[in-house]
């Protein structure tokens, strides 16, 4: 890491009176941050037109520094690493915005220019069905695209889903974050945060240590969660949310938007069947179709149903029977299954429990059941 320019940008970061635009401006025009402290007395000189307003903005320049200088020692004690707008490691999708950070903070070891990454978005109050469409699609990457980045805002609902599908499958997820890496918000998150960091994933920010995790700064991070992304997911939304901001990010920044549909009246699901509907996300059903439309699928892959059986190659004829009547379908009632299969209400019972501790079958109350996908 150069020292001197990463503390020069978090100086220019800390300066109130200099907006990203103007900031990334002088930056590019002088060569780094440090050319930009160091003649910023001349700024007028070097860069004709420039306005008072941003020439004033160096005013507080000595107080920016020390507190850059404070931020490094965090920095260096924990071991974070640094990227500055000028750097080859600094994420390559991310610095084509013209919103870009100057600076970011990384604790982990995912690489943020991998070829294929993706984000998965959506609203906090996510549905169960939002939660099996987490898990599910994630599965199927792996199975399919085991190579792909998961990122999203460690926030809770679809965010955190996403998070801990990617783990359970041994994918790297990264968490973008509204606060500096001294701490963790929502709290309840930071042992899935941990793990991200330790299973090949991470945590990044372009936020110094003891920024609160005000509502301005996760609405900012959307742009950083787009804008490193190829393509952005929203899985379940409402018909207002900070997923369908981060979609429209995406957009203004020319990455792929894909929306789940769901229900028609399902409250949830107002903002992803809006996004279809108005020709602004492609409508998506599994993991496959999103690895066409991408580009990305490369080989031929088994069927989940071949990957099941060989899996569970010992499966009674009745046990296969209940499995195939709960197939395609969202759920049925036992005595439905009982019906359909022929087999006794009280038989078709304890199957079912069998298949429910084999993790094949789900109980979703009042005597309902669902098949589960592996």
């Amino acid at each position: 890491m150069n020292r001197q320019e990463i503390i020069a940008s978090i100086a220019l970061s800390k300066l109130k009176g200099l907006n990203l635009l103007n900031a990334r401006t002088l930056v590019e025009a002088m060569g780094s941050a440090s050319e930009v402290l160091a003649h910023r007395k001349d700024i007028v000189k070097m860069i004709p037109n420039v306005s008072q307003r941003l020439v004033e903005a160096f005013a507080d320049v000595d107080v920016a520094l020390k507190e850059a200088e404070q931020e490094m020692e965090f920095v260096e004690k924990k071991n974070l690493k640094v990227f500055t707008l000028m750097d080859e490691d600094y994420p390559g999708r991310l610095r084509e915005c013209e919103d870009a950070p100057l600076v970011l903070f990384y604790c982990g070891s995912a690489d943020l220019n991998s070829p294929h990454i993706i984000n998965m978005v959506g609203t906090r109050k996510c549905s169960e069905y939002g939660k099996e469409i987490c898990k599910n699609f994630i599965a199927d990457l792996k199975r399919m695209a085991p190579d792909i980045v998961i990122v999203s805002g460690l926030a809770y609902g679809i965010d955190i889903c996403a998070h801990r599908a990617a783990l359970d499958n041994g994918m790297a997820t990264v968490g973008v974050l509204a606060h500096g890496l001294d701490t963790i918000y929502p709290t309840m998150h930071r042992q899935t945060a941990g793990e991200m960091v330790h299973q090949g994933g991470g945590l990044l920010t372009e936020y110094t240590t003891h920024t609160e995790p005000e509502k301005l700064n996760f609405v900012r991070r959307n742009r950083i969660v787009a804008g490193l992304s190829d393509a952005c997911i929203v899985v379940e939304s409402a018909k207002k949310g900070g997923s369908l901001i981060t979609a429209e990010l995406a957009m203004d920044y020319n990455r792929e938007v894909f929306a789940f549909p769901g229900r028609v009246y399902d409250e949830h699901s107002i903002g992803c069947n809006n996004l279809i509907k108005q020709h602004q996300a492609t409508l998506l059903t599994d993991a496959k179709d999103f690895l066409e439309t991408m580009g990305w699928m490369t080989a031929d892959v088994k069927k989940p149903e071949a990957i099941q059986q060989e899996l569970f190659p010992d499966l009674t004829d009745e046990e296969k029977a209940l499995l195939n009547t709960l197939k395609d379908v969202d759920e049925k009632h036992i005595n439905q299954i009982a019906i359909d299969t022929n087999i006794p209400y009280s038989r078709a019972s304890m199957i079912l429990f069998d298949l429910e501790m084999k993790g094949l079958v789900k109980a979703l109350g009042g005597a309902r059941y669902k098949r589960c996908r592996m």
